[in-house]
């Protein structure tokens, strides 16, 4: 009986310790506290919160959050895509808005395109090509949001009936765009980048 209890303590810690870690790994009010310092400087910080404290996936550390930006800003830019694609299909306005809004499509195609290299690059990170990885990264994301600016500027002299609704969309994911660039900047070789394997 004296060896079992003696064994007690050591099971005891046995047993907690793969519940701590995990308890450490997807502590809710861990992510929440880093989503929320990482945003405080961020050019729209309430936004940078709001998108990423919704977001589904794991938000553990400064990598993760880039990710998680670089997802949703996708995300946007894919809906935006998609609604410029129904708006074009009514064949409504002129010739010249026709073409801005043919121009904005090709530009938010391409943000996409931009931004799927970006999350490949960012899930892909190595140790050896960081720093090469990293200005992959925020060129490709600095691309994106220069695409969805000009977006809107093709628009700007124009009467538009749904000017407004594209502009604030378009807007929006220029805004998410941009924050996930500051996260990607954010992120330096020693939180960053990938331990070397052995």
């Amino acid at each position: 009986m004296r060896f079992l209890l003696s064994l007690l303590p050591l099971l005891l810690l046995f047993h907690s310790l793969p519940y701590s870690a995990a308890a450490r790994k997807h502590n809710p009010i861990n992510s929440s506290h880093l989503v929320r310092s990482s945003c405080s400087h961020a050019s729209y910080p309430n936004l940078c919160i709001h998108s990423l404290s919704t977001y589904a996936g794991p938000a553990n550390t400064p990598r993760d959050l880039a990710q998680a930006a670089v997802n949703v800003s996708l995300s946007r830019a894919r809906r935006v895509s998609g609604y410029l694609a129904q708006l074009s299909n009514s064949d409504q306005g002129t010739k010249r808005e026709r073409s801005a809004l043919s121009d904005c499509i090709d530009l938010m195609s391409e943000s996409v395109d931009e931004l799927t290299r970006t999350l490949d690059e960012l899930k892909h990170l190595h140790a050896e090509t960081f720093r090469f990885q990293m200005s992959n990264a925020q060129t490709w994301v600095s691309a994106a949001l220069t695409d969805d600016d000009t977006c809107l500027d093709g628009f700007e002299e124009l009467d538009v009936k749904v000017k407004a609704d594209m502009k604030h969309k378009v807007t929006n994911a220029a805004r998410v765009t941009s924050n996930a660039l500051y996260l990607i900047n954010r992120l330096d070789e020693g939180r960053g980048r990938p331990r070397s394997k052995p």
